[in-house]
């Protein structure tokens, strides 16, 4: 039987069919292939999949910012592209991008010294993180600090909360760190 037709047969249940990267090498994953849950790929009440729903959780923890790494259980798991799910995200208003300045606990002092020393700002070998936010916002404006960097947090709308704790019981099926 050829790739197309095992997973043609493996996902022939499924609601919606589960993101497979054009990289994933099908051959050698068809041979301890373990299906995305029929479950995982079921729309939800707002349209959107228990990946989507991660996606939500990760962004609500305040750590995920336009340069983290998109674990691969979104599409192993949970059969979805997660970069391009995040733009969805994005797009229908559950998830906004942050300012610069809302993004400055994302970068370094050491990065936030060279802002503001490159802005002729003296005194900096005195200030603790916190007074570098201030000088940050004493001195600049978002149009000028925000390029000179790139990174930026990803956070919830009320309407990204709101699908979030609808669903408990997609963060309650998924694995947890032990802290």
């Amino acid at each position: 039987m050829s790739i197309e037709k095992r997973l043609e047969e493996m996902y022939k249940d499924h609601e919606v069919k589960p993101y497979i990267s054009p990289e994933r090498d099908l051959a050698a994953w068809l041979l301890e292939a373990k299906p995305v849950p029929k479950r995982n790929m079921i729309r939800l009440e707002e349209g959107l999949l228990a990946g989507d729903i991660i996606l939500l959780w990760r962004v609500n923890f305040g750590t995920f910012t336009t340069t983290t790494p998109y674990s691969k259980y979104f599409e192993y798991i949970y059969g979805i592209n997660g970069p391009a799910h995040m733009e969805k995200l994005l797009a229908d208003g559950y998830v906004y991008l942050e300012s610069a300045f809302d993004s400055l606990d994302h970068i370094t002092s050491t990065a936030k010294k060279n802002i503001l020393k490159a802005e002729g700002v003296t005194g900096l070998s005195k200030m603790k993180a916190a007074d570098l936010d201030t000088a940050l916002k004493d001195h600049l404006t978002e149009e000028k600090l925000a390029p000179y960097f790139a990174v930026r947090g990803y956070a919830l709308t009320e309407k990204g909360r709101a699908a979030l704790d609808n669903h408990p019981e997609v963060i309650d099926k998924h694995p947890k760190k032990k802290m």
